[in-house]
């Protein structure tokens, strides 16, 4: 008896042991996988070009498990592929939606011009992605690196690609980013924006500047008030994250200007037009005219939508912080909205 007992407490003894084994080695990849995606981001942000005006990153790899965007993807309508990217996917086999991992990407705006340059991580097949790339020609960098040159719009531009390592590819529309060192100048404040978006699987940064400025002023849709318009336009940075939180997705945007009057002005004018939106909603009208789902998920988005006033010290922000449901999203999709009456009555006159 005792010998049985005995082996059945070491059994026990052994299992426990086992178990914390691999409880340790789950919990010790899932730090090394953490760390490895940061530090992956944080290499991509340190290539982004300090003299763009935006920056935009997207981690694939940690959004795919997410129910919002699973839903999301359900809902969405299936665009028509492009012509060239529809070529490049028969000759490499590679498809974004389940091979790229993250992006980041910058755009230097000027009056004239617009150029983009781009980091991509994913799982690649370089022999043929560079084969493919090979039959239009190629450039050759001081260091020996080559630059693949790629027609597209029917040959009347060229975008230009190299591969960095086997997961990683450098992509601009601009051949001189391969041959001239990345502006540094700057690159302080872009880290410093980094940084409070960390943790944030999607998000674009722009630096306002007098093109950006107009830009912003013009979007379509968005800036119908001439008082937001010249608030915005005072802003020196802009950001604006989604992180899915189970199945919604969090929305933060944050506008930094220098004076705080400009950051209280901009405060009381969002907290405005929300109430103008949330009394609009209730219009008898549009009651009539708006799909009953859709108006219920606009309430909620404003009646849980926080609008806060921070002060950095040296800088001063306005933070607005809304969620966005997967009922939004549905009633949104599905609504008739063709006629704009959602959009055009919603805002301020």
């Amino acid at each position: 008896m005792a010998t049985t007992s005995m082996n059945a407490k070491n059994k026990a003894i052994g299992a426990a042991v086992a178990t914390l084994v691999i409880v340790g080695a789950a919990l010790g990849y899932w730090r090394w996988s953490s760390r490895d995606a940061d530090a992956s981001r944080a290499e991509l942000l340190s290539l982004m070009p300090a003299n763009g005006n935006v920056v935009l990153f997207l981690d694939l790899s940690s959004l795919r498990s997410s129910p919002f965007l699973a839903r999301l993807f359900a809902l969405a309508p299936q665009p028509a592929q492009d012509s060239d990217y529809s070529q490049f996917l028969q000759a490499t086999g590679f498809n974004y939606e389940r091979d790229l991992d993250r992006v980041a990407l910058s755009i230097d705006r000027q009056p004239q011009t617009q150029t983009v340059f781009a980091l991509a991580e994913g799982h690649f097949d370089r022999k043929k992605i560079e084969s493919y790339g090979a039959q239009f020609g190629a450039l050759k960098t001081a260091d020996g690196r080559t630059i693949f040159a790629v027609p597209t719009d029917h040959l009347a531009h060229k975008v230009y690609f190299t591969f960095l390592r086997d997961d990683r590819v450098a992509w601009a529309n601009d051949s001189s980013y391969f041959f001239q060192p990345a502006a540094k100048a700057g690159w302080a404040d872009w880290r410093e924006h980094f940084s409070r978006v960390a943790g944030t699987p999607v998000f674009v940064i722009l630096r306002q500047d007098a093109g950006a400025a107009n830009a912003l002023a013009e979007a379509p849709g968005g800036l119908r008030s001439p008082q937001l318009a010249t608030l915005l336009s005072q802003l020196q940075w802009i950001s604006i994250g989604g992180k899915p939180e189970g199945n919604l997705l969090r929305v933060v945007a944050d506008g930094e200007a220098a004076s705080e009057n400009t950051t209280h002005q901009l405060k009381e004018l969002l907290s405005g037009l929300v109430a103008i939106a949330q009394i609009g909603l209730n219009d008898v009208k549009l009651r009539k005219q708006l799909d009953p789902d859709l108006r219920q998920g606009y309430i909620d988005l404003l009646n849980a939508a926080e609008i806060q006033q921070l002060d950095r010290g040296a800088s001063k922000s306005v933070r607005v912080i809304f969620d966005i449901t997967p009922k939004l999203l549905e009633a949104a999709t599905h609504s008739n909205t063709s006629d704009g009456t959602a959009g055009a009555n919603v805002h301020s006159r």
